[in-house]
């Protein structure tokens, strides 16, 4: 397998730049996620990584070498895609072994490739069938199987399950992460889902408005967001987020006001910020905890209950008509149109500036 570095890569339509100068190393063997909300420029990307388009600026390199003015063809890689992209005329075996025998391999190892394939895939059963007579979830096996059979530098993956229902959805990520634990190949993947990311991820590079918010392991992003961005992209429920302030107390410290209290944070003598300042408060919803009335840092009323078996989870609406989410402690009785109480503990807390960036380390 190939590592491939973007360096300062660019791509305009007209006056209208989509991709800002990104910069990426992917390692060998590295499983690399873009995530990001719909025109971000995810895909565009990854189809300018494959050759589908064009770059205005910069270079890719794929395996040390320079492949931006290279065809797709030349370019050492496979793409899988959202709508599978099977021939409909052609049955599992022949969408699977077309490539190869466009590029000359013989029989024998086309047979071997594609058997090897198939058994990885578990789709030996299907290989005289058309894709017409196949899943959703079997049509993506024979996608991807198409991919395996070339042996390539790289894998690229263009939203591949979004086509999918959500069982399969859950089945076919399975899939791809056991495929590559064993293959162990370059591989980007582009998704919108960042449970996907999550799942699937070594390293998760989000995206917003053609640049790039934060690059980093799953759990990193999770817990240390850069940005506010971050912060409400990753994370399922997504982050509460409280607009309130921070002030200097007497010996230094910051406290923060909420409306039923203030609350001391955590010492940060070195932050040079102003001595009042307007922040955004960030809680999970795992560290926005329910309490007694004595202890409480904001109230609300219970408008939504959402009890998922394992996990249960209260919609509290606050006076100001902000709506937080709270997971409970399994077998609780909270019930709607009931008041809460919560709190939280300031260690566990994320703050952003003005303009949405992390605050402290």
């Amino acid at each position: 397998m190939a590592a491939i570095a973007l360096n300062g890569v660019r791509k305009a339509y007209g006056e209208v730049e989509v991709i800002r100068s990104i910069d990426l190393a992917i390692e060998s063997g590295e499983f690399l996620v873009l995530v990001g909300p719909s025109g971000c420029g995810k895909s565009t990307l990854l189809r300018m990584v494959a050759g589908l388009e064009d770059i205005s600026g910069g270079a890719i390199e794929i395996a040390g070498q320079r492949v931006d003015e290279r065809t797709p063809a030349e370019r050492d890689i496979a793409m899988v895609f959202q709508d599978y992209a099977l021939y409909p005329h052609m049955s599992v075996r022949e969408n699977m072994s077309f490539g190869l025998k466009m590029r000359g391999a013989g029989e024998a190892e086309i047979g071997r490739r594609v058997a090897a394939a198939a058994a990885v895939l578990k789709i030996g059963d299907f290989l005289e069938r058309r894709p017409a007579q196949l899943s959703g979830g079997q049509r993506q096996r024979v996608a991807m199987g198409r991919a395996i059979v070339r042996e390539p530098a790289a894998f690229l993956f263009d939203e591949p399950l979004s086509n999918l229902d959500a069982a399969l959805r859950v089945e076919m990520r399975l899939e791809i992460a056991k495929l590559h634990h064993r293959m162990r190949a370059t591989t980007i993947y582009v998704t919108h889902d960042q449970v996907e990311a999550m799942t699937l991820a070594d390293r998760i590079v989000v995206m917003n408005r053609g640049h790039v918010e934060q690059i980093g392991r799953p759990l990193d992003l999770y817990h240390r967001p850069a940005t506010l961005f971050v912060a409400r992209f990753i994370g399922s429920p997504t982050m509460n987020t409280i607009p309130t302030t921070r002030s200097r107390a007497d010996d230094g410290s910051w406290v923060l006001k909420l409306p039923l209290r203030e609350v001391r944070l955590p010492d940060s003598s070195t932050d040079r910020a102003p001595t009042e300042q307007s922040v955004t408060l960030g809680l999970r919803t795992e560290d926005l905890v329910l309490c007694p009335e004595n202890e409480a840092v904001l109230l609300g009323d219970v408008v939504v209950m959402e009890r998922l078996g394992a996990q249960s989870y209260a919609y509290v609406e606050l006076p100001d008509g902000k709506t937080l989410t709270v997971e409970c402690p399994r077998g609780t009785d909270l019930q709607v149109g009931q008041r809460a109480w919560l709190t939280f503990h300031p260690e566990r807390i994320h703050l952003f500036d003005g303009e949405g960036r992390r605050i402290g380390a």
